[in-house]
């Protein structure tokens, strides 16, 4: 049984702290109808000299109780200031999502964009 795309959604936007160490949600996936793919970027160049911010990506294999499974810091300025999330397949009932916390310097903006691909079967 060939596998297709049922559905595909695009999540673009820009997140912004409201304050130093407050952990801010990215994107947020529900669990989807089946199985799905999910990739993206963040651009992390409006940091400044020595300011820091942390990223984390969660799963919920159970369907409910999120567990991270990444979580890295980054301090700017960055040479290669967009970061990607390489494409990683999400069982069904596991919502998925990606935070940001900035913990130094002064909050800032930034431009993400993240797609959805939602199996299916032909």
């Amino acid at each position: 049984m060939p596998v297709v795309i049922a559905l595909k959604d695009r999540l673009q936007g820009t997140v912004t702290p409201s304050d130093l160490n407050v952990e801010t949600t990215v994107v947020s996936i529900p669990p989807q109808a089946d199985d799905y793919i999910v990739e993206g970027y963040i651009d992390l160049s409006p940091l400044a000299k020595d300011e820091e911010v942390i990223i984390r990506e969660y799963i919920a294999l159970d369907g409910a109780n999120f567990r991270k499974f990444l979580e890295v810091g980054f301090t700017g300025p960055l040479g290669e200031p967009v970061i990607r999330f390489h494409a990683k397949t999400i069982p069904a009932p596991a919502p998925y999502k990606v935070t940001l916390t900035q913990v130094s310097g002064t909050p800032r903006s930034f431009p993400y964009a993240f797609i959805v691909e939602v199996m299916g079967t032909a």
